[in-house]
């Protein structure tokens, strides 16, 4: 299982492991990060799981699909490698991957 570096807002971070084919989203939810509430439980009807993947592994998370695209238009902190973590799956390729959470999510 590839290791994924969380990062909240405050600095706290967590490094766990998260099985390949499992979300970013679900990966924090089952190591209890605080920092994604997940309020659609992954249906990408919502951005309670708003994120933004270190520039280092954006080629790696891949890039946002239209839907994901619009619904990350409604949060106002966005950067360039923002993504729903519901909608990026763990691969091997991601090992070390650096996942940053908002200071809150919307």
């Amino acid at each position: 299982m590839p290791v994924i570096n969380y990062i909240e807002a405050d600095g706290t971070e967590y490094s766990v492991n998260v099985a390949e084919g499992v979300s970013l989203m679900q990966g924090a939810l089952d190591n209890m990060i605080d920092g994604i509430i997940a309020e659609c439980g992954g249906c990408c009807v919502c951005c309670t799981c708003h994120c933004m993947i270190d520039p280092a592994w954006s080629d790696a998370a891949g890039s946002a699909a239209a839907d994901e695209a619009e619904m990350l238009e409604m949060v106002d902190n966005t950067e360039e490698t923002s993504r729903l973590a519901c909608q990026v799956k763990v691969t091997s390729a991601m090992e070390g991957m650096v996942v940053r959470l908002p200071e809150s999510q919307y």
